[in-house]
């Protein structure tokens, strides 16, 4: 059995994301000595999230899994478990509905997000546990770590990060890292 102080040793440091000085749509994301650019919600970051305010909600957020691209991204081995995007995929962001902030196949009449989108923003989807364990609707769905589009402009309230720098974090993550936004 590890002591206490053994399992501190071991543990990987959290992934800190910093809201830049001069844009609060856009972030330095660090995890241990490296740093990255990064883009955050349209309305920046807040304490107070809300279904559709475009804000990056302000928490430690674990990693729990993600969704992959395989036709269009290569990704590294991972130890985040990783489920590819298929036709169909969808996940639920409508407040009302049972399904609320969980992934759901199509047909789905209420309202909610492709997976498998014509842009490149979730060739790589890692899903953050915001609201999702412990659900309370009307709280904000969907918070992803994804992929960011070109000039780091807003997200809905994801982070996201580049392709390149995407490919440099996933060999890092795993199920329980946690997200930290300051």
């Amino acid at each position: 059995m590890r002591r206490a102080s053994e399992k501190a040793k071991t543990k990987k440091p959290d992934i800190l994301v910093r809201v830049s000085p001069r844009d609060r749509t856009k972030a330095i994301l660090r995890v241990g000595p490296v740093a990255m650019r990064a883009a955050l919600g349209r309305s920046g970051r807040t304490v107070l999230k809300r279904e559709g305010d475009g804000a990056t909600p302000m928490a430690a957020m674990r990693l729990l899994s993600g969704f992959v691209r395989r036709d269009r991204f290569r990704a590294p081995i991972s130890p985040l478990p990783l489920r590819s995007i298929t036709g169909g995929m969808l996940w639920c962001d409508a407040p009302g509905h049972a399904a609320y902030n969980r992934p759901v196949r199509a047909p789905f009449a209420a309202s909610h997000e492709d997976l498998l989108r014509a842009d490149h923003l979730y060739d790589v989807c890692l899903v953050l546990d915001w609201n999702l364990l412990q659900r309370r609707r009307g709280c904000g769905s969907a918070i992803f770590f994804h992929l960011a589009k070109p000039g780091y402009s807003p997200t809905e309230g994801c982070i996201a990060v580049s392709a390149c720098d995407m490919r440099r974090l996933l060999p890092l993550l795993h199920k329980g890292r946690v997200v930290r936004v300051m």
